[in-house]
């Protein structure tokens, strides 16, 4: 759940176990996702439980077309409590209202039910004790970076205690900053919900959603809008960190950050159902990433305020998700060269001067700001790099990011086109026409009938399925289908599709990665495959979490999910996909 500003993840037993505050990328007040304390453990920390005494079974699913998450508990006597979550967001008084909050109410629906609140935050990574005093409506928290305050008006002196108690009437909770609750809290907070309820529909009526595979589409679509950081257009790669890539693998990292790229893809999804309001927020985010670049060297990622310092550091105090360590806060691969950067900041740059639609277009200015990032692709194309899976110890010349490069010359020619600058159009496309005429004399190799990753060897990565999105090679184009044929033999399991296959910097890979399957599955229809490529797609659906949402990283032999969660690149391989493969609506109707 989520309002763009606050987000949190709750468990199936409708515990909140993971949220950060002040942002996505702050310190976590719910953190058990983290830990690996047992829930009745007197000094398990970092949760918010609200409990059915004697619970046997727990159903969730969300308010329709809304990230509000209903959990229904039942007992064997037939008792049940039903638990609204949310993060209020809103139109209030001319401007959207998405404070710091997290928001629940809990209702009796059947029976007499006896419930227990157990309201345990951490602080400082769980290194530090919280402070909290009570009050006679109120609970008060002093965190790490702000107080905040829980507002209720449920019986404080049995929550302090964890007492079980009757719950005769609906109960609210509003967690935010450490200020009086200034309405009437019973009402206001209703009045809250049902205006978040109707913000979210309203958002979702506006989407161009493709006629089949609409609820994944849907949600899909919500959480890559709750990815968002609002404030700035920021796109964070997922609202975690340190959920590991496979069991005890060390390849722990933390994606509360904006990659470059992975705010291109989301971007582009969400272009493909006409949510420009993403794109419009996130290229405010980029102009300032590249005024600050002033033509040099773009980070391949920031944090959602811009800045570019994120040292990574270990989390002592917690043992880590299943106790998978270690936690790492921040991300070393903001020190990194990674040279594609460059053409998703034009890629997400150019439909500004294009769409009629954008309540600002891009102008000359934005034009002759995004050339010194065409400068720069134009320099770098054939210069070794970290590449996009952010290797540590190595560089290569990659053909992904080389293609990107290119990418970016191409479409600033577009741009110019646009704008009517045809000396400037001419001039980018004579850099695109040279950049790509050397890296396929650079890349393609004869023996194997491929593409290789890089110009150095002969060796596969899944990212070269891009080269038909991004333009370079057409679905007939012989080298494109050898590079396929190459790619499926080496990287592809079954239903699954690795990122590579050589060992990297942990060992050999063992999970596939999502992404690179959905590539697969636009790949594989591109090139006539059809059939076989909406079975895979209704594999990859099977595979979602009840939530409908996917991780980054999937288990080829067991199906189990890995990754930091919900993960962007996933989402958008869901839209991409169902916008591809769906049946017209005049075929439906």
């Amino acid at each position: 759940m989520g309002n763009c500003q606050a987000s949190a993840l709750i468990d199936r037993a409708g515990r909140m176990v993971w949220g950060c505050v002040p942002r996505v990328d702050g310190d976590p007040v719910f953190s058990a996702l983290l830990d690996d304390q047992s829930w009745d453990d007197p000094d398990a920390r970092g949760f918010w439980a609200i409990e059915l005494e004697n619970v046997v079974a727990v159903e969730q699913q969300y308010i329709r077309n809304t990230p509000i998450l209903v959990t229904r508990q039942r007992d064997a006597q037939g008792n049940a409590i039903e638990t609204y979550d949310f993060c209020p967001r809103h139109r209030h008084k001319g401007r959207m209202y998405r404070p710091v909050a997290f928001v629940r109410i809990v209702r009796p629906v059947a029976g007499s039910p006896r419930i227990r609140v157990r309201l345990r935050p951490t602080t400082s990574w769980n290194a530090e004790t919280v402070p909290i005093s009570y009050g006679s409506n109120h609970i008060r928290m002093v965190l790490s970076y702000m107080a905040m305050r829980v507002s209720t008006n449920a019986p404080i002196g049995l929550i302090s205690q964890e007492s079980w108690f009757r719950l005769e009437a609906d109960m609210h909770f509003f967690m935010g900053p450490d200020e009086g609750f200034s309405d009437a809290l019973r009402p206001a907070i209703e009045r809250m919900l049902d205006d978040t309820i109707l913000e979210w529909q309203v958002w979702v009526r506006g989407l161009a959603i493709p006629a089949e595979w609409q609820e994944a589409v849907i949600r899909s679509a919500i959480t890559l809008k709750l990815c968002q950081h609002e404030e700035t257009g920021a796109i964070v790669a997922a609202l975690t960190t340190s959920i590991p890539e496979h069991a005890d693998s060390g390849r722990n990292w933390d994606y509360r950050y904006c990659w470059i790229r992975d705010a291109y893809y989301t971007v582009e999804a969400l272009n493909r159902l006409g949510a420009l309001d993403v794109l419009e927020t996130y290229l405010v985010y980029l102009r300032n990433i590249v005024d600050g670049a002033k033509g040099g060297h773009i980070q391949p990622l920031y944090d959602v305020r811009g800045n570019a310092t994120l040292t990574e550091w270990e989390a002592q105090a917690l043992p880590g998700y299943r106790g998978m360590g270690p936690v790492r806060v921040g991300n070393a691969a903001y020190e990194q060269i990674q040279h594609d950067a460059y053409g998703q900041i034009v890629l997400s740059s150019v439909q500004g001067f294009i769409d009629q639609r954008l309540l600002r277009m891009a102008g000359h200015a934005d034009f002759e700001a995004l050339e010194a990032v065409g400068e720069r692709a134009w320099q770098v194309y054939d210069k070794p790099d970290a590449g996009l899976w952010e290797l540590r110890t190595r560089a290569h010349v990659h053909s992904y990011s080389a293609v990107m490069c290119w990418a970016a010359c191409d479409r600033l020619a577009h741009a110019a086109k646009a704008l009517g600058l045809d000396m400037r159009a001419a001039y980018w496309e004579n850099r695109a026409e040279t950049m790509r005429a050397r890296i396929l004399d650079a890349a393609w190799r004869n023996d194997s009938n491929a593409i290789s990753a890089n110009f150095e060897d002969d060796s596969r990565d899944a990212s070269l399925l891009q080269l038909l999105d991004l333009r370079f090679l057409s679905a007939d184009d012989p080298k494109f289908t050898g590079t396929l044929a190459a790619l499926e033999a080496d990287l592809r399991r079954g239903n699954d599709m690795l990122r590579y296959s050589a060992p990297d910097d942990f060992g050999e890979p063992v999970t596939a990665f999502n992404v690179c399957t959905f590539w697969l599955i636009e790949a594989l229809h591109r090139t006539g495959r059809t059939e076989e490529a909406r079975e895979l797609f209704e594999v990859m659906l099977s595979r979602r979490t009840a939530a409908g949402l996917l991780s980054e990283d999937i288990d080829p032999v067991t199906g189990e999910l890995w990754g930091n969660y919900p993960q962007t690149y996933s989402l958008v391989g869901i839209i991409n996909c169902a916008v591809l493969l769906s049946k017209p609506w005049s075929a439906m109707r």
